[in-house]
């Protein structure tokens, strides 16, 4: 079957734009401005013209969420389609989001110009009455992009979501917005003269003499660091990491990791906790973290600090202090490649010192990996169960190649201490407010469909996310995974900066505490109008068993979430 429709419209020049920047999915919260995009996809479909495929969302938040965590696994940009300026408002953390981990993607929105005065379109009277913006949705969205603007014709409306996704693209990656008024895509659109698969936006190389500046540096160094967050961004990156650390035996702090950035198995692997090991360094470098340490005046006294990475200032903060001395600025991948390179004729001069300090280190390792299994096995009998306990049983129960995807709060340090994986692309964390990890884990899903994903949840921030909206889009896209709840019944992050402004206050004395304790529901139960498995578990005698359960349910290609009551 072919189509019989021979005209094209903007429809067809967004679909082409998409195709062409090599977009996979187009996720989209639908809204009724987008026809002449259904109209477009309904032909592709029909005509089996290769093209993006759509992934129908609930929720806008859910489908930001969702482009940024594939993206986030495989490098690709991709298109979001919300509605109006209402749709553009509701997925608007997410794009925050985006904008903070710097996660390019191509947003759009729609808005009617004509509002029913013209004779020959009827956008609908919700246009009028209801949705239209004054200045139009891209002054929303100008507040929280990386660039905004309005598809000024249909004649430049190609070019136009052409040049806002390689803007996207462009070092720092971010967010872009095109707001596309109905007109101007129910418009007969004519090709350019030269359409073209749009080129890849080009990596930035560190200067030879930055690389052979600090190459220099860690040659002299009797103690170096390196400290980390996001250098597992590319599994070129991880692997490189290792391979530095290896040569010169540097040992390896996350700090606030947002990725799997080293093997924490690894003898060089010394935890997520820098300030310990910030004075007794002599060489700090900062391989991708945007704030190694806090306080920020809690930095070394007495190191050199070298900042890598292509922006290691970061706009969208508004205060930061890495104590920098030098700045090795370009790809980061790429740096610590060629930083490795340049240190390899320096090993054989100084095997000694490397042995020593490679034996030191793992010493360290050692010690404080005896530390975690004595926390853990301290607290294997606590019932509720105990967050380390928790982070054990994870570690025991799941594959190797289980990928996290966690949105935690207070429970946050001992996710990173407990919970172990060795290979890259095994841990995501969400960027910006709380709400996005469900998302997070369904395109990271998307992106790994052979792969259990599991979503480390706190309670509190589990109830910010669009949860239903998220389990029907699972069932219909077909992307099962695995909720873990780490349920303390309250927000004790509340409670915690409370105690910490008053710690001999009247909440503190009489126990009266507002915006801390959560009467949830049943969790386990939220999973069955889906078709899939839930449990809850507060013996951590049946903890484990709990855990395979529901990583069976997944395997069967159903969603699970198991509800862990936890003692804090």
């Amino acid at each position: 079957m072919t189509t019989t429709t021979t005209t094209r419209d903007g429809g067809e020049a967004i679909l082409e734009a998409f195709r062409n920047l090599g977009i996979d999915y187009i996720i989209s919260s639908p809204g009724s401005e987008w026809a002449p995009v259904w109209e477009a996809l309904a032909r592709q479909q029909i005509n089996e013209t290769p093209g993006p495929r759509y992934i129908n969302c609930w929720h806008e938040t859910l489908a930001v969420n969702i482009a940024s965590g594939y993206t986030r696994v495989t490098g690709k940009m991709q298109a979001v389609l919300l509605h109006a300026g209402v749709g553009l408002l509701q997925g608007s953390m997410g794009i925050q989001g985006a904008v903070v981990g710097e996660v390019p993607m191509l947003v759009c929105s729609g808005e009617a110009i004509s509002y029913g005065e013209d004779p020959e379109i009827d956008p609908q009277a919700q246009w009028y009455r209801n949705l239209s913006v004054v200045g139009g949705p891209d002054r929303f969205a100008n507040a929280f992009t990386k660039w905004s603007g309005k598809a000024t014709s249909p004649h430049t409306l190609y070019e136009q979501l052409v040049r806002a996704g390689e803007l996207a693209q462009r070092v720092p990656q971010g967010p872009t917005f095109l707001d596309i008024p109905i007109e101007t895509m129910i418009h007969d659109w004519t090709p350019g003269s030269k359409m073209r698969m749009v080129a890849g936006a080009p990596k930035t190389r560190p200067a030879d003499e930055d690389i052979a500046g600090l190459a220099e540096l860690v040659a002299r160094s009797k103690s170096p660091l390196i400290i980390t967050d996001s250098a597992g961004r590319e599994v070129a990156g991880f692997n490189n990491l290792v391979a530095l650390a290896e040569l010169f035996a540097i040992p390896v702090v996350e700090s606030a990791a947002l990725y799997a950035n080293f093997p924490k198995s690894h003898p060089l692997y010394l935890g997520g906790q820098s300030e310990r090991y910030l004075n007794q360094a002599d060489l700090v470098i900062l391989a991708g973290s945007r704030a190694p340490w806090y306080p920020p005046q809690a930095g070394p006294q007495h190191a050199t600090v070298v900042a890598m990475g292509e922006t290691t200032i970061k706009e969208y903060m508004v205060y930061q202090n890495l104590f920098a001395d030098r700045y090795v600025e370009g790809d980061l991948t790429l740096g610590l490649g060629l930083l490795a390179d340049a240190l390899r004729p320096e090993t054989e001069k100084q095997q000694a010192e490397i042995a020593a300090r490679r034996e030191r280190v793992s010493e360290e390792h050692d010690r404080l990996a005896e530390a975690t299994y004595a926390a853990e096995s301290a607290t294997s009998g606590s019932s509720p169960i105990d967050p380390a306990w928790l982070g054990a049983a994870l570690s025991e129960v799941m594959p190797e190649d289980v990928v996290y995807a966690e949105e935690v709060t207070t429970h946050r340090p001992a996710v990173g201490r407990h919970v172990r994986w060795d290979r890259p692309q095994s841990y995501y964390k969400t960027n910006g407010g709380l709400g996005q990890g469900l998302g997070l884990a369904l395109g990271v899903k998307l992106a790994k469909r052979d792969q259990p994903v599991v979503a480390l949840m706190g309670d509190g921030g589990f109830l910010y996310n669009p949860v239903t909206q998220c389990f029907g889009v699972a069932c219909e896209a077909d992307l099962p995974f695995l909720t873990v709840l780490y349920n303390n019944g309250g927000y004790e992050a509340m409670r915690g900066n409370h105690l910490a402004y008053y710690p001999d206050g009247d909440a503190a004395q009489s126990g009266i505490w507002h915006g801390v304790h959560i009467p949830g529901p049943d969790y386990a139960k939220l999973v069955e109008p889906f078709g899939g498995y839930g449990e809850r578990v507060d013996d951590p005698a049946q903890l484990h068993q709990a855990l395979r359960n529901g990583l069976a349910a997944v395997q069967e290609g159903r969603i699970a979430l198991i509800d862990v009551v936890l003692n804090k």
